[in-house]
């Protein structure tokens, strides 16, 4: 299907959650990291990329990752959104 629709955020953000299935971390990674460069508006991005950088000890760009899709979440009036990512950051910054 990507082959097809190379730019398709919806299918590299499906493929990155199937990457995560499987515990190919790297994978998911890039597949996350080219949904936001296609679109740095696709907002639910940064909820699993910012958790996959937790969990890959990479905990500045988890920080960089979850302020920057509050920033995205809050412009485009996403609320539910930017409070998800805003918990998410809480409890990073809490632990």
């Amino acid at each position: 299907m990507l082959e097809q629709s190379s730019e398709d955020c919806f299918l590299w953000h499906a493929l990155g959650l199937e990457y995560i299935k499987v515990n190919e971390l790297k994978q998911a990674e890039a597949s996350f990291e080219k949904v936001l460069t296609i679109n740095e508006d696709y907002v639910g991005t940064y909820y699993h990329l910012a958790h996959l950088y937790l969990q890959t000890s990479q905990h500045e760009a988890a920080l960089a990752t979850f302020e920057k899709g509050i920033e995205v979440a809050t412009r485009l009036k996403d609320m539910h959104a930017r409070n998800e990512l805003q918990m998410a950051l809480d409890e990073f910054e809490d632990a």
